[in-house]
């Protein structure tokens, strides 16, 4: 079978005026759009909080309410999901001092063991940050200390936050009704 001259003529014109004319251009050279890395790295502060925050299961003034329930033959209650509005506070008591407020989802996520996930807004309502907030979204292995989730985001006075948080249970004042996570949180921002 000839392929006509035509049809090569146009094919090899087609491929090399899409070929590249510098493998070493980039686009910051090429434009005058300054990229996010370039403007806001320089000028980023790393802010380091610590709060915690109560998880309230009363029957007259609960702060999370089961949304989601799976069949009993569902090992480690998979898919169970809640939603919350959990007061936070400086210290470990619910009456020590407010500054904000947990809110979001959380589910129980693993087949295996005790893993959630948390898409959790930390929305501050005291003190320098009041009106500004902090988004976390990850995996949280709530039978373990110490675990480690991630910022991805935040508005206010946290513009362009990255970070992470390390969660741990308080167990010795922690009950079936009244769950205490302590936070510290370690955030980047503009």
């Amino acid at each position: 079978m000839a392929v006509p001259g035509t049809f090569l003529f146009l094919f090899s014109l087609t491929l090399f005026s899409t070929f590249p004319t510098s493998l070493h251009a980039s686009f910051s050279h090429q434009s005058h759009i300054k990229l996010p890395s370039e403007t806001h790295i320089s000028s980023q502060k790393e802010t380091h909080l610590h709060f915690f925050y109560h998880d309230l299961r009363s029957a007259n003034d609960p702060s999370i309410v089961q949304i989601v329930d799976t069949p009993k033959n569902v090992p480690n209650g998979f898919g169970t999901t809640f939603v919350m509005d959990d007061p936070m506070t400086e210290g470990p008591e619910l009456s020590s001092k407010g500054v904000g407020r947990a809110q979001g989802l959380f589910g129980l996520a693993s087949l295996n063991d005790l893993g959630m996930f948390m898409l959790i807004n930390f929305a501050f309502s005291e003190g320098e940050f009041a009106g500004s907030t902090l988004s976390m979204l990850g995996r949280n292995p709530i039978a373990e200390q110490n675990r480690e989730m991630p910022i991805v985001g935040g508005t206010g006075v946290f513009r362009f936050a990255t970070g992470y948080a390390i969660a741990n249970s308080v167990d010795d004042i922690s009950t079936p009704q009244h769950f205490v996570v302590e936070y510290n949180i370690t955030v980047r921002h503009g």
